[in-house]
């Protein structure tokens, strides 16, 4: 691997290699208002959510990398700490991208990048309309990481209210990130889509710890067919496949088709990852086991 030093980098390297690496990133699309009540509008992908209890989303309109100068969003915090978080849809994502370039101080975002602007109900700067979740926040604390460029000042920022467009939830009013349709920030010019065929489940740990990874069979453990993937999988499962799992999966057409097979090992594995992609991890776990108690 190579070693890189980040104080022997140029920001501009650092910067590359950061937002390279750390990524998706969900984007912040911050409404602010100034002193003399003119709107701006800027994405900010340095963000996230960090507490429910109380609500604690923060983000950071870090200073320029090129020229060490602070942006708009943050002076006008500095004088209205209050922030819209609005949300980046991919049907929005090129205009938050036309709202992003470096207009002057005085430039109304909403009218350059064909947005929208909507009242708040408790705080002064206006939300967009076109933005299917808007949250209105009280900003309690600025936190300057430094004052070199590139120096993060995180926005440490509270809901107030939150604001949903129905036709984002189910019938059950969760979140649908299908109907959502969510984008995230990558390297350079790079974004990727929240929705779709890039979704796919992990199940959370249940109070009842699985296996783990250590306590597989030594033959499933250390298979050069298997990966960390499959394996990951297999140890979140709380027990062992029973003698009825063992002796129901010798019927499987998978377990059948492997006895003919050329690489009888490769052909299980192989056979075994697919049902775990599939959720069928039962089958999956007792084909794998049924194969080494043979072998």
């Amino acid at each position: 691997m190579k070693k890189y030093n980040p104080e022997e980098l140029k920001p501009a390297k650092l910067h590359e290699i950061i937002l390279g690496c750390i990524s998706p990133r969900p984007i912040a699309f911050a409404s602010t208002i100034d002193k003399n009540n003119i709107p701006n509008l800027a994405p900010f992908s340095f963000f996230n959510a960090f507490g429910i209890n109380p609500t604690t989303l923060i983000f950071s309109p870090a200073r320029r990398g090129t020229d060490n100068t602070t942006k708009d969003t943050y002076h006008n915090l500095k004088d209205i700490p209050e922030v819209v978080i609005n949300v980046v849809t991919y049907d929005l994502v090129q205009q938050v991208n036309v709202s992003s370039n470096n207009f002057p101080a005085d430039t109304n975002e909403f009218i350059k990048s064909g947005l929208t602007p909507i009242d708040s109900h408790h705080i002064k700067p206006y939300r967009v309309k076109e933005s299917p979740v808007q949250f209105e926040c009280k900003v309690r604390q600025i936190i300057e990481t430094g004052n070199s460029g590139g120096a993060g000042n995180l926005i440490v920022s509270e809901i107030i209210c939150i604001h949903l467009n129905t036709e984002i939830l189910t019938k059950d009013e969760l979140i649908d990130p299908n109907k959502l349709k969510l984008v995230g920030r990558m390297g350079a010019d790079h974004y990727c889509k929240a929705f779709g065929s890039a979704i796919f489940d992990v199940p959370k740990p249940g109070m009842e710890a699985g296996i783990g990874i250590d306590n597989l069979p030594e033959k499933i453990k250390n298979s050069n067919y298997l990966k960390g993937f499959d394996l990951g999988i297999l140890g979140n499962e709380i027990n062992f496949p029973n003698k009825k799992e063992l002796k129901d999966i010798k019927t499987h057409p998978f377990y059948i088709e492997s006895l003919s097979s050329a690489n009888r090992e490769q052909f299980i594995c192989k056979k075994a990852s697919e049902l775990l992609l599939n959720h069928k991890i039962r089958e999956g776990f007792a084909l794998l086991t049924i194969y080494t108690n043979e072998t």
